[in-house]
């Protein structure tokens, strides 16, 4: 038999469950529909304890919004995730390459979650399947976990690395050498995730796919300690952009039509000023490197080097050996 002190602890959390679940600024219940749903779950009770039991909650921290009307209606205030971010993390998991088919049906069920049942069949509405190319690593996870931990405790990490065959078979690289890190961080970069540390095998900075990585392990052995002077955005930086060795600046003359471009590029801090009418100057700080030149092929008749020299003697002869590759093919 249940006693008055279990009752009236069971009553204040199906009345939280009911709000929050059910109600939102769109969606409140009125008292009687409250009164109504603890019936049905084998509680009896009047409005005067309804009112106290809400006036206890909003106490205790929790925001129930009160409309006065006859009669009066409520409903859940603030929640952690307004919708809009909800729907943002929604189409970031959807669209991910990193996060598996599987793995994102899985994610978007529990965002979806988040919201009241009405704002849930919003957004479910508004969910879109994509064509997008999506990671087949099923053990993704764990391996982020696994990272995540080694960095935490400071412990050394191993693990084979994955490649491709001409037969698009998955092979283990170096004929399934066993790799060594001491993990420092996890960073994402262009739909990719990455762990950066220091591997045994190069003796330096390394950074590796998380996707391709596999049989992954803890360590017992302390991981080499990150050097002081080491910046996670200054290497990803290096590495995946384009300032992998000493930078320079460069001028760029660039159509009007392709701002945006730089700015994706190279941030809205980038120097610009206007050139002609139809034109305007940019002069980001690069390496001149390959993914330097690789990205302005891209925007060929669209964008001119203009200094330094050395940049465009370099730009003509790698153009000049693209258009002879594709006379010879």
């Amino acid at each position: 038999m249940k006693t008055e002190p279990n009752i009236m602890k069971r009553r204040l959390l199906l009345l939280q469950k009911l709000l929050y679940e059910t109600t939102d600024e769109q969606h409140p219940i009125n008292t009687f529909e409250i009164l109504d749903y603890l019936r049905e779950e084998g509680i009896i009770t009047n409005r005067k304890t309804i009112r106290g039991d809400l006036d206890l909650m909003v106490e205790c921290g929790m925001d129930i919004v009160t409309i006065q009307s006859k009669p009066n209606k409520y409903f859940w205030g603030a929640r952690r995730f307004e919708q809009a971010e909800l729907k943002l993390l929604i189409d970031a998991v959807s669209s991910s390459r990193f996060i598996t088919q599987r793995k994102s049906r899985d994610l978007v069920k529990k965002i979806v979650g988040l919201a009241s049942e009405p704002r849930q069949k919003e957004l479910r509405r508004n969910i879109y399947a994509t064509n997008r190319i999506k990671s087949r690593n099923e053990s993704l996870l764990y391996i982020v976990d696994t990272v995540n931990e080694a960095v935490s405790r400071r412990k050394k990490i191993s693990f084979q690395y994955q490649d491709y065959s001409p037969k698009k078979k998955k092979v283990l690289k170096n004929d399934g050498e066993v790799y060594t890190l001491s993990p420092y961080a996890l960073f994402w970069n262009e739909d990719f995730y990455y762990v950066v540390g220091y591997s045994e095998k190069h003796e330096n900075i390394s950074s590796f796919r998380a996707d391709r990585i596999c049989n992954i392990q803890l360590l017992k052995e302390k991981a080499v300690k990150r050097p002081k002077d080491f910046s996670l955005d200054r290497y990803s930086r290096q590495i995946f952009e384009m300032f992998d060795g000493d930078t320079v600046k460069v001028t760029l003359e660039c159509s009007n039509d392709i701002m945006r471009y730089v700015i994706d590029r190279f941030g809205e801090n980038v120097k610009t000023e206007i050139a002609t009418d139809d034109t305007f100057y940019a002069y980001p700080e690069v390496a001149l490197s390959p993914n330097f030149y690789s990205w302005l092929f891209k925007f060929t008749g669209s964008i001119r080097i203009v200094a330094p020299f050395r940049a465009k003697r370099e730009y003509f002869e790698k153009a000049k050996t693209v258009v002879a590759d594709e006379e010879l093919s």
